[in-house]
Parts: C-alpha cells; structure tokens; sequence
C-alpha cells in the first residue's frame, strides 16, 4: 500500500508513547454541576489544555471507551494561524516550534507540519476507541488527501468507511477567484469496519410525502418502485400480460425482473401491482409507508438537512452575546446527524478539537428528547491559546466560548432578535439542561529525570497510570463496586488476566512504603491469582526471598520501583 512520507515523520510515528502522563486537576468554579455535586471524569467533561497531552491523560480511564469521536482540525488554510507547538526536541523540529503555519508558496514545510501535528493526535484517538467506535474529521480541500493517507495508515484502509460531503452554504461566493468552493468533507473511518454498525436516519417529513394512496388502498399511502433493475441475481426477463391485453414483452433492454414470475402474480392477487393509470403502463411494485424502514444515511447532506456556516455563526454570536475572537463553529444539526448515526444513547462521545463547543450543544440537545439513564456524555478538549494573537491578549478559548457557550445552553439564555427596521425584542432561550465538569491539565506525572517532582502525586493518579501501562485497558475505579480488586490499604489497585497489580506508594516524602515481608505473609500470600505484579518505592526483601515465597505458595512476583521503573 502507497504511504505518505513528510518531513519529521520518524519522529512522530511512535511519539505518542513518549508523550508525558499529565495530572487532570478540576475546577469547581468554572464547573457546571448541581448542588452538592463533586466534578469527576465519570459525566459530562471539558478540559482545558493542549489536546496531545489532554487525551494521552485521558488513558488510564479511557481507553476503549469511546464511542464516537468527531474533530474540526486546522484545514491549514494559511489564514487561520496556528502554530506548532508539540514539544520535539530534534533538529528539525526547532525552526518550527512556536512559529505561526505560513500560508501556500510562503511556508515550504507547511503541510509537513500539519501531517507531524496531526499523526500522535490520530494514534491516541485511536487507542481512546471502542472496538465498535469510528471517527468522524471535518477537512477540506487543503488537506483531505494528506488526511486519507494518514488514516489508512493509522486506521487501516479496510477501516475507511466514507467521505461526506457536507454543503456549507446557501449561495455562491461572487468573489471566488475560480469555482465558488460551497462544500467541505467529513472523513469518517472506523475502529473495525467488520464491528461497526452504523445507524439508520429517522424518516423526514419530506421523505413521507414521497408517498401517495391514488387508488385509496386500506393498507395506507405507498409509491411504485421499479420492478426492472441491472441485477446480476435476476429473477428472469419473462414477458407480462397486462389487464388491458397489451403484452410486455419483458422489461427495458439490459434489465432484469427483481421478482420470480410467480411472485409477481401473487403479488398482484394481493393488489401489490401498480399498472398504471390507465392500467396499461409499465407495471411497479407498490411499496407501503408503514412497512419500510428509517433512511440509510447517504454521503451528500445540504444545508437544508444539516445547516450552514452563517446560521451556525450566528447561533454562536447570539447565545455569546457576540465575542472577540474569530469563529468558524460548525452547524448543531451537523454534529447531531454524526452523532445519531454513530452513536447510541449512553455512549460517550469525544472531539478534541472543540471550539466553541458545538459538539457540547449537539449531544445536550440529543440529551434533552432522551431518557436521563440513557443521555449521551461528552468531552470536549480546547486549548486556552490556538493563536498568537490570542495568548497576547490573554483570550481563553476554552473558558470563554467553550464552556461558556455550554453553560448558558445548560441554563438558558437571554438574546436580542433584530427585526425590520432595526426593531429589536429581547427574547429567552430555556435551557436544556445537564452538567459538566471542568478540568485543566496540571503538572506530568513524572519529572524529568523519572521522579515525581516537588509536588508528589495522588496516589490513585499513579494507581491508574501504572493500571493502564500495565494492562492497555481503562482503570476501572477506585470503589469496590467499579472495582472488586481495589483496596488501597493493602496498596492492591487491580487485577487483569490472572494477575494482580499493587501499588505500595505514599505522597509523603518522609515514608517510603516497601515490598518486605510482612507485605508477602500478610497480602501476598493471600492473593487468588498467581502473577502479582508490585510496584513499589523500595525493595525490603532479598530476591532469594521472592524465590521461595515463590516455591512455597506457587506465586510469582514481578517487583518494580517507583518512580524509576514507570513506563
């Protein structure tokens, strides 16, 4: 298969291993919650930060459990000013870091950079989906290209899945140097094409009025569908003898009947046979409303179906009550349309790239027609900077459009409608209701030089960083209902395929807690399974000691020192 090389590429592919593990730290003030409510990653989520090191700290509770991610990435226009910031130490990252993406013909390495940027971010998304999740990434022309070949390389081509196309607005640009450009892409693979089931549509009311009853049919309205098609499993090219005595020979050169000549009089003793008006026409199945199905999504959506930019900047600028910063937020209606397709309720949904929060609004909106045990959980990540301009101005991207955005949908809204004339009324939008906790990133788990650093982690922060690293699979939590295994006391956070994880750790820089032997008699010995795998912050015990613990009650136990042997 044909594979995209760019400048940087070898240093990217496997980056995201070495991301650092980051510390997720809640803010209660900037939170939306209910009374009494303490902000956990269990709900609703928004976190503030860099997305590379926002989704490698989402991980460890994670992994796998993601249902349906959608993202709206730089389409590296030259006019949006990004720039490039991912901290990569090699010699031909330095030209690059905290310099703004120049635009086609001014920036040779413009689009090396965005494939660098967009790689870690890809195989972390990846390892945050569901065996039966997809991704949904909205690009357009500039980079779609670049794009396919780094999903069929992250993803796998068979997991390719379709390319939307998603009309953006209602009118042709006048100004337009060549064609008027009315269209984006929405790029949509799957985790595992084979397990992957997407959802079919509800019906329109536009689809239902396809549907018409000329003959008062007591079945219900209907519309004829061909007979004839171009089908290689053909039922025959027998010839009809219609009612009015005109004898069809058989259907249109190089079709087929889709019916059996039996089938078709039988269907037509059940008055399931249209012959026309004048009951001499060509013959068509009658096809019931009631008997078929929702709609299967199709690749083509108008701004009809799923809205366009200019409602959708407007919808943002009225719930904001205008803003500062510049704004290309995406319809409501569109996220809704990916997220019924690709989601059900209860699942959680993710896009790293939030913006003004739009993804936020789409499943609260979902949220607010469904049951409260069956509502849909997002997380939506934004960086507080994405600009110069922006961190200049100390302009907090996520604070202020998008958790402010979702806060004032949670809980209604004032907003002026302008009128003929320049009348305007002062109107309310009622909330929708929903929480959500916000969270920035706070310091690496681990130091430079593999220590903790001044200020020691939680314990349950290391419980579930070394969980996952050991198993690739999510913590389950830190109560016994979520997690059986856990019981921090005896420092033992987990077990997974026959083995057992411990931890014998405490944020206190006067006591190192040790694998010794009363940890073996008293915990060890006791362990049901027989791989125990110890992280621990000294070793007080020989190893011919672990030797016999092990010929004795027939457990091994693999010893690992924190901080200096965490992946």
């Amino acid at each position: 298969m044909p594979t995209l090389h760019f400048k940087g590429k070898s240093a990217v592919e496997n980056y995201h291993h070495t991301v650092p593990h980051h510390v997720l730290e809640f803010d209660a003030k900037l939170s939306c919650l209910a009374k009494g409510q303490a902000p956990s990653l269990d709900g609703n989520l928004i976190i503030e930060g860099d997305n590379l090191l926002a989704l490698k700290a989402l991980l460890p509770t994670h992994a796998g459990k993601i249902k349906c991610v959608y993202i709206d990435p730089p389409y590296n226009t030259g006019n949006e000013g990004w720039v490039y910031n991912d901290n990569l130490t090699q010699p031909q990252f330095k030209e690059w870091i905290g310099n703004t993406v120049g635009k086609e013909g001014e920036d040779a390495c413009r689009h090396d950079k965005w494939c660098c940027m967009m790689y870690p971010r890809l195989m972390l998304l990846r390892e945050l989906l569901s065996e039966n999740g997809s991704i949904w990434i909205s690009i357009d022309d500039n980079e779609v290209q670049n794009l396919r070949a780094l999903l069929d390389e992250i993803f796998g081509k068979q997991n390719f899945v379709a390319t939307v196309i998603w009309e953006k607005v209602y009118s042709p640009k006048s100004s337009a140097k060549y064609l008027s450009e009315n269209h984006d892409y929405v790029v949509v693979y799957a985790k595992n094409k084979g397990g992957w089931n997407r959802r079919l549509l509800p019906r329109t009311e536009e689809a239902n009025a396809r549907y018409e009853n000329p003959d008062n049919d007591p079945r219900g309205p209907w519309k004829p569908s061909d007979l004839s098609a171009r089908n290689y499993y053909s039922k025959g090219t027998y010839s009809i003898e219609c009612p009015g005595g005109r004898v069809i020979d058989g259907p249109p050169e190089g079709r087929y009947w889709t019916v059996s000549e039996d089938d078709f009089w039988e269907l037509d003793s059940d008055d399931r046979i249209w012959w026309g008006e004048d009951r001499n026409g060509m013959p068509a199945l009658k096809r019931f409303l009631s008997e078929v199905k929702d709609l299967v999504p199709e690749t083509i959506w108008t701004y009809k179906e799923v809205g366009h930019t200019q409602d959708a900047k407007k919808e943002v600028l009225r719930i904001l009550g205008g803003t500062d910063a510049p704004v290309t937020p995406k319809p409501v209606a569109l996220i809704e349309q990916i997220l019924w397709i690709a989601s059900e309720p209860g699942d959680i949904v993710l896009d790293s790239c939030a913006g003004t929060g739009t993804t936020g609004h789409a499943v609260l909106t979902m949220n607010a027609k469904e049951k409260e045990e069956e509502q849909r959980k997002f997380i939506l990540i934004q960086q507080p900077y994405d600009t110069k301009d922006n961190a200049t101005r100390h302009l907090n991207l996520c604070e202020r459009l998008t958790a402010e955005r979702v806060r004032r949908v949670v809980a209604g809204y004032d907003y002026i409608k302008r009128g003929a004339k320049g009348k305007t009324t002062q109107l309310h939008a009622e909330g929708l209701g929903g929480t959500f906790a916000y969270a920035k990133l706070d310091k690496p788990l681990l130091g430079e030089y593999k220590d903790f650093g001044e200020a020691l982690p939680a314990f349950e922060d290391v419980a579930k960083y070394i969980f996952y690293t050991e198993t690739s699979r999510e913590f389950p939590g830190t109560s016994k209902k979520q997690n059986p295994a856990w019981d921090p006391k005896a420092g033992r956070i987990g077990e997974h395929a026959g083995r057992s994880y411990y931890l014998l750790y405490e944020p206190n820089e006067k006591l190192d807690r040790g694998l010794d032997r009363a940890f073996l008699n008293k915990v060890a010995a006791k362990d049901p399974n027989r791989e125990l795998i110890v992280y621990c912050e000294m070793l007080a015990v020989h190893l011919d000691e672990l030797r016999k613990f092990k010929r004795e009650h027939g457990k091994n136990v693999r010893h690992m020192l924190v901080p200096f042997n965490l992946k």
